[in-house]
């Protein structure tokens, strides 16, 4: 199956949509139904006690998600967030990291996925799972 968004698409919406420019969020890998950002470290999402705040690593991937829906629904998807767990793991202290979410199940009106974010090392720093709610309905994939 082909991908319904390429890198340069994916790229363009972290580069132009203000909340993930922000961030400095860089696509790393794409696949269907699966993307992988770059984070890198910035002196303003340290929080008190010097650690990234979990804020970072929760937009990350949710950002994440987002894209992955867009390799199998298109750019132009308008699904949005309905639910989000986060389970922190470890520490990310001045240092950059990935988020790589993955999808597990497209429905009808609801899309489930889980991400991942570690340390450019490899280290578990949180593992998240996400709902999100299509925005018109579809068919099971």
């Amino acid at each position: 199956m082909s991908l319904a968004a390429t890198e340069a698409e994916l790229q363009g919406i972290l580069d132009d949509v203000a909340f993930t420019r922000s961030y400095g969020f860089r696509l790393h890998a794409i696949d269907e139904g699966r993307c992988t950002l770059a984070i890198p470290f910035q002196a303003a999402f340290e929080r008190p006690g010097g650690i990234v705040s979990g804020q970072v690593l929760m937009a990350a991937a949710d950002v994440a998600m987002w894209l992955a829906i867009m390799t199998r629904l298109g750019p132009r998807d308008g699904s949005v967030t309905a639910g989000m767990t986060t389970a922190f793991l470890g520490a990310a202290r001045q240092e950059s990291f990935r988020c790589t979410a993955h999808i597990m199940k497209l429905g009808h009106r609801l899309i489930y996925g889980t991400a991942e974010s570690v340390t450019e090392g490899g280290r578990l720093l949180a593992h998240h799972a996400l709902t999100y709610a299509r925005a018109s309905g579809g068919t099971d994939r």
